[in-house]
């Protein structure tokens, strides 16, 4: 996306409109949902903890082979929805049940914005994913946002099942404006890896975070 200072007032004016994400649940298998545990109206809270070991509020059991599991919320917010006519009833895998209205953080805003702004670099499978060791030690130099990769330069190394693959930079000379991964993480196929702009777009792409500091609190 080609930026400029109308772009950027765009899009922080679309996050002021709408500065929430629809987090839709669903049963993750069939069986029965024997109760709800909250309505709507109420805040819930996602796992915590520094390695988010604290369980998240509960929403609802559902129950399958005589064995109840307690579902439990993945993202803070208040409850928006309860579909309340499939309490007693046998569901299907994958059922929406409820929807959790979460208040984007000032870090969440910037991460969107920057899925929105910056050519995204994604896994091409699930595996894990290792900076180049040319890219980061250009990195640890330079600092994020200052590392410049050309056509064919190798971006990271995807790690499955012992084998190593390159992830090559393709297209026109660009800045790694922002790295989506730590090293050795599991990273699920299409999920971003690398943010790139070109070097005449850095300046607006870093106005624009700076512009959601000035108005979204930490």
């Amino acid at each position: 996306m080609a930026l400029d200072n109308r772009k950027i007032n765009q899009l922080l004016q679309s996050f002021r409109a709408n500065p929430y994400r629809i987090f839709v649940v669903v049963t993750p298998h069939t069986g029965y949902l024997r109760e709800f545990l909250v309505k709507e109206g109420d805040e819930v809270k996602g796992p915590s903890g520094k390695w988010l070991e604290k369980p998240g509020t509960p929403l609802f059991i559902l129950e399958r082979e005589k064995n109840p599991k307690t579902i439990r919320a993945k993202a803070s917010g208040t409850i928006s929805k309860v579909n309340r006519e499939l309490e007693g009833r046998f569901v299907e895998a994958f059922e929406p049940v409820l929807e959790i209205k979460h208040t984007l953080t000032q870090k969440e805003i910037v991460a969107e914005l920057l899925r929105k702004t910056l050519h995204i670099v994604t896994a091409p499978e699930k595996a894990r994913y290792f900076l180049s060791p040319e890219l980061a030690k250009k990195i640890e130099k330079e600092g994020e946002g200052r590392v410049v990769v050309k056509p064919g330069d190798e971006l990271a190394i995807m790690s499955f099942m012992k084998r190593e693959t390159p992830v090559l930079h393709e297209g026109p000379p660009m800045v790694v404006f922002r790295v989506f991964f730590s090293q050795g993480q599991m990273v699920d196929q299409g999920e971003p890896l690398f943010g790139l702009c070109l070097e005449e777009e850095r300046p607006y792409v870093e106005k624009l975070i700076a512009r959601v500091k000035e108005e979204w609190p930490a």
